[in-house]
């Protein structure tokens, strides 16, 4: 039960994260590129604090930062610069896909093939978000965008298995956010942007950074250790059904039987992959 709530909590904080990323970019508060630096300075600081409160070593020069903080910069730097072109749904099924698909088959490289019953349930939590997410007009994918995001969602996945080895979930958050931050700063000066961002941007950005996505990461890497890497791929998908309804409840935005139709599905997939069958 603990293991379950500890995971509900992080998927939680993944899908605040969606919901302060819209609110800041929707109302013209920010840019995608100025609120991803901000996030990601805010997730540096506050982390690297709470690792110098506890009087901890934090591992700048570990060989893990190559691909913790390496991966966390290719999921930011995809994830920013895609949703400039790409419908928020669309992106979304792409970044998600890709993280169960790249999950599911590095884990099986690695040896920990996932079963028929969670790749049943991968399935239909799958098929439940496209039926949520897929636009209802035409769609007109920029290829640009959907190649950016698919190696958004390749980063993400990357940063989700590397962190099943980390020693230290907290330290090694942080030192994955002050590496990434100079990398991820660097790439979005050279690939351009806006560069506006007021208070509130600016706010909501910190929010996002320092409690969303750092201590949400950090409690990411401290779970993932106990999670099959098929079963962290599927419980993912959770996240934008989370995010559409945290934007029904604090943003007003409708509900209708699509959503409801499409989160059951999504629901049910989770469960199917995750829960184990008891004997009879």
């Amino acid at each position: 039960m603990k293991l379950f709530l500890l995971t509900a909590l992080t998927m939680c904080a993944f899908a605040a994260n969606s919901i302060l990323n819209r609110l800041a970019i929707d109302s013209g508060a920010s840019d995608p590129a100025s609120f991803a630096v901000v996030r990601v300075l805010a997730g540096a600081l506050v982390l690297s604090l709470l690792v110098w409160a506890r009087n901890g070593a934090m591992p700048l020069r570990s060989r893990r930062r190559v691909l913790g903080a390496g991966s966390l910069s290719l999921y930011m730097i995809g994830f920013s610069v895609a949703y400039l072109t790409l419908d928020a749904g669309l992106g979304a099924l792409i970044l998600f896909g890709v993280v169960q698909i790249s999950m599911f088959v590095i884990g099986a490289l690695n040896g920990t093939t996932p079963t028929g019953r969670q790749i049943a349930g991968a399935a239909v939590a799958l098929g439940g978000l496209t039926f949520v997410l897929w636009p209802t007009e035409a769609v007109q994918v920029d290829a640009a965008g959907a190649a950016l995001m698919v190696a958004a969602g390749f980063g993400w996945a990357i940063y989700s298995l590397v962190g099943r080895s980390e020693p230290d979930a907290l330290a090694g958050t942080a030192a994955n956010f002050v590496v990434a931050l100079p990398v991820t700063t660097l790439a979005l000066v050279f690939l351009g942007g806006d560069w506006q961002i007021n208070a509130a941007g600016c706010a909501l950005a910190i929010l996002s950074g320092g409690v969303t996505s750092g201590l949400g990461y950090a409690l990411w890497y401290r779970v993932l250790p106990q999670l099959a890497p098929s079963v962290a791929a599927v419980v993912q998908l959770s996240v934008p059904v989370i995010a559409i309804v945290g934007g029904v409840v604090l943003l007003g935005e409708l509900a209708g039987a699509r959503l409801l139709a499409g989160a059951a599905l999504v629901l049910g997939g989770i469960a199917l992959a995750v829960l184990r069958r008891t004997q009879g």
